[in-house]
């Protein structure tokens, strides 16, 4: 393998996410891919994953399992559920390979779980693959402690498509830590995920969320910074999934050069 050239594998190829990733990766002429995976006992093994990405045939048939194509790929990049991304991690650790993951819905246990791999895994963990959104979280970082402990109100408002599971996203609780790292809050004491009823006034540190899901929104994301008389909304708006693909494209060339260990996509774009 030529250092800058990855031979990447992709899970999920019959998703939307999954396609959208294949055709990333074509794109990208410093990157190659080298297998896709379906689920286990998908109608869909063997199609061929350019076809199933609408780009035509590419020569690569999918495949149900990664031990079919241990020996094809360097980077493994997964964007599927908690429970599966994590059994892929134990995989990558146990042959040597690198893995991309934008995975969201990790619960406390599923994070310990993922960081009790990183001492064998170069991994570049993210909730967001954003090029803007990565910036936008460093924009955050710079407001929160310019504007936070000054009198402002705080309120994360996130809108994505039906179909997505996890609520808030991964980004907006990203966001959320973000703003409360910077201001030494403990986002656990600090977050309120719901306002029902006689809630009463909001308290002075508290950092609100709020979710929308509808239609096919990609990806929404506004942090609020209020006060009497003002308000600063800082506001990224995805609208096509290329825009997270690429980004994970990106992360998988530059974790294919790095040692072991956990990094996020603030190292990829040299933001930390």
């Amino acid at each position: 393998m030529s250092s800058n050239t990855p031979r990447i594998a992709i899970v999920g190829v019959a998703g939307r996410m999954g396609r959208t990733l294949v055709a990333a990766v074509e794109q990208d002429a410093q990157a190659r891919l080298a297998a896709g995976i379906v689920a286990p006992g998908s109608s869909l093994k063997e199609a061929d994953v350019g076809e199933l990405a609408g780009l035509g045939k590419l020569g690569i048939q999918a495949v149900d399992s990664l031990t079919s194509v241990v020996d094809e790929f360097d980077v493994l990049i997964d964007f599927t559920t908690p429970r599966v991304t994590l059994d892929n991690l134990a995989f990558c650790a146990e042959h040597g390979k690198r893995m991309v993951i934008g995975t969201t819905g990790l619960g406390d246990d599923e994070l310990i779980e993922l960081d009790g791999h990183c001492d064998r895994v170069p991994l570049v963990f993210a909730p967001n693959m954003s090029v803007g959104v990565n910036l936008t979280l460093k924009l955050l970082k710079t407001a929160a402690q310019a504007l936070g402990d000054e009198g402002y109100d705080i309120e994360v408002i996130e809108a994505h498509h039906r179909h997505k599971v996890d609520a808030p996203s991964g980004t907006a609780l990203k966001m959320g830590e973000v703003v409360a790292d910077s201001l030494n809050r403990n986002l656990k004491e600090h977050g309120v995920f719901e306002r029902v009823g006689q809630c009463g006034p909001r308290s002075d540190k508290e950092i609100g969320f709020a979710t929308v899901r509808a239609g096919d929104i990609v990806g929404e994301h506004t942090v609020l910074f209020a006060t009497e008389g003002e308000r600063i909304e800082i506001t990224h708006k995805a609208s096509s999934r290329m825009t997270f693909a690429k980004g994970a494209v990106r992360a998988a060339r530059w974790v294919s050069e790095q040692p072991a260990g956990r990094y996020d996509m603030q190292d990829v774009l040299g933001l930390t």
